[in-house]
C-alpha cells in the first residue's frame, strides 16, 4: 500500500513535503466541514464521520469532494444524530457529577473523576467508530467495537486524547483556530485506526 502511495506519488510529480502540506490544508478544510455540519449539535457524529471518510480518500487519492462529504454526512446521521443525543445526555450527566464536586459532597471529588474519565473514554471511543463508519454501518456495533479498542489499544486512545486536547487548546487561543482544527483531529483518529488495524 505504502509502495503504491509512493509510486503515485511519483507519477504526479509531487514530492513528500507538498503531499505533506496538501494533506494538512485538507485537514484543515475537513475541519470547517465538520464544524459546520456539526452546528445542529447532535449532529456532530455524522460530521465526524463524513469527514474521516473524506481524508481517508484523500489518503488513498482517491477523488472527493464536498459532495461526496454531504452524501456521507446524510449517510451517517440516519442514525448518529441519536449518538449525539447520547453524547450531550452523558455530558449533561459529567455537568451534575461536576456540580456535586464543588457542593462539596461525601464522594464527590471521585465519583467527578470517574465521571469526567468516563466522558473522555466515550469521546474517544466515538471519534474512533466514526473514524471507521462506512455507509450502512451500525452505530451500535461500530462503537461497541469502538469501546473495546479505546481499552485494549490505550497508546492510540492517548494519541485521540492529545488531539482533543489540541483542539481545547486551539479554541481557547482563537475560536476559528479550534475550528479548523477538528479535521486534524479527525485525521488523528483514521491514522489510530489505521495503524490498529495493521498491528
Amino acid at each position: 500500500m505504502t509502495e503504491a502511495r509512493v509510486k503515485a506519488r511519483t507519477e504526479r510529480g509531487e514530492s513528500r513535503l507538498a503531499e505533506g502540506f496538501a494533506l494538512f490544508a485538507e485537514c484543515l478544510l475537513t475541519g470547517v466541514w465538520i464544524a459546520v455540519a456539526s452546528l445542529p449539535l447532535v449532529t456532530y457524529p455524522a460530521a465526524f464521520a463524513a469527514g474521516a471518510r473524506h481524508l481517508g480518500r484523500r489518503l488513498a487519492h482517491e477523488r472527493g469532494g464536498w459532495r461526496e462529504f454531504a452524501a456521507d454526512f446524510r449517510a451517517a446521521l440516519r442514525r448518529g444524530w441519536l449518538v449525539g443525543v447520547a453524547g450531550w445526555a452523558a455530558l449533561a450527566a459529567v455537568w451534575v457529577d461536576v456540580q456535586a464536586v464543588r457542593a462539596g459532597l461525601p464522594g464527590g471529588p471521585f465519583v467527578g473523576a470517574v465521571g469526567v474519565s468516563a466522558l473522555i473514554g466515550a469521546a474517544v471511543a466515538g471519534l474512533r467508530a466514526a473514524a471507521v463508519w462506512r455507509p450502512g454501518a451500525s452505530w451500535r456495533s461500530l462503537l461497541a467495537q469502538a469501546g473495546r479498542r479505546t481499552v485494549l489499544d490505550p497508546a492510540g486512545s492517548f494519541l485521540i486524547v492529545g488531539g482533543l486536547a489540541l483542539v481545547v487548546c486551539s479554541a481557547w487561543f482563537s475560536a476559528p483556530l479550534g475550528v479548523a482544527v477538528l479535521g486534524a483531529v479527525a485525521a488523528a483518529a483514521v491514522a489510530v485506526e489505521e495503524r490498529h488495524r495493521r498491528r
